[in-house]
């Protein structure tokens, strides 16, 4: 255990909150916060974030890492836990680690260089490596990731992963925190408010691990995960923050998404989904055909 690492002073510590959730992960999250210890250029906090677990995740962070700060909520969902350690952090940037996932050594120093040399950056993402039971795997050309203005890229599916992005405090102050409503897509739909007002840090480079194929991912816990997109890119349309190249794309997308879960609604007879969503896809389509004749 390197809890020690926390007592100690550093000139060269990165004004950084890491924000850690974790919900009955009691081995992983260890290897998690380890990883924020080796950081070749530490961070000012790391806040584990306990969602009402009940393996005793929370005493196991406070006996084997006394410098980090824990928190302990009622289960309320990954949202509501990062969202309690932005409220209770103090740094300039926050950075989010999920507690299945792990930092490369170099990740803070990485990030934090090149947003040296990029001061107008608000928002700085990194690439990463995907482990899935045991086997890496090479991500598909649609989940390449790059920066810029990449709100026509964070359409078709989450294009920036929670834990490989810095975020200055002041973004969360404009575009608001993690929307508690949504149990999953919730970093799609953060995604969807944060690109079209702030222009994205890209730092070419794989600084973080992530794991998947485990049982208790989100993931596999909520089936037809497009309807919590559909909501999603609802709320951008009516944020007003969209030029009419990025309405029409947001229109675009919505629609396909509509189609694909009604299809689906259509398959298993749910006919009260059925109405709703055949309802919603004719206005939607309506209000497509008026931006596509502007």
């Amino acid at each position: 255990m390197k809890s020690e690492t926390q007592s100690k002073t550093y000139s060269d510590t990165f004004d950084c909150s890491v924000i850690i959730p974790v919900y009955n992960r009691r081995d992983l999250v260890s290897r998690a916060i380890e990883s924020v210890l080796d950081q070749t250029r530490p961070v000012k906090e790391i806040i584990v974030v306990d969602d009402g677990s009940t393996d005793g995740v929370g005493d196991s962070v406070c006996s084997n890492y006394p410098g980090v700060k824990l928190l302990v909520q009622p289960h309320s969902g990954v949202s509501a836990a990062r969202n309690n350690g932005i409220v209770e952090s103090q740094g300039e940037w926050l950075a989010f680690l999920d507690s299945d996932d792990e930092w490369l050594p170099t990740k803070i120093e990485a990030q934090s260089t090149w947003l040296n040399s990029h001061s107008h950056i608000k928002v700085c993402h990194c690439d990463e490596i995907w482990i899935r039971n045991h086997i890496r795997i090479n991500p598909k050309q649609r989940h390449r990731k790059s920066g810029g203005w990449i709100y026509l890229h964070c359409l078709p599916l989450c294009a920036i992963s929670p834990s490989a992005v810095l975020i200055h405090r002041s973004v969360f102050e404009f575009v608001g925190k993690f929307d508690e409503s949504l149990p999953v897509c919730e970093d799609y739909d953060l995604w969807l408010r944060i690109t079209p007002q702030y222009e994205v840090g890209f730092v070419d480079q794989a600084l973080l691990v992530k794991y998947g194929g485990h049982e208790d991912q989100l993931s596999k816990a909520y089936f037809a995960m497009d309807r919590f997109r559909i909501r999603a890119l609802i709320k951008s349309l009516e944020q007003n923050a969209l030029s009419d190249e990025q309405r029409m794309k947001t229109l675009d997308i919505l629609v396909r998404k509509i189609q694909i879960y009604l299809n689906g609604a259509r398959k298993r007879n749910k006919t009260g989904q059925i109405d709703c969503y055949q309802s919603m896809l004719t206005r939607y389509q309506a209000q497509l055909s008026v931006s596509e004749a502007l």
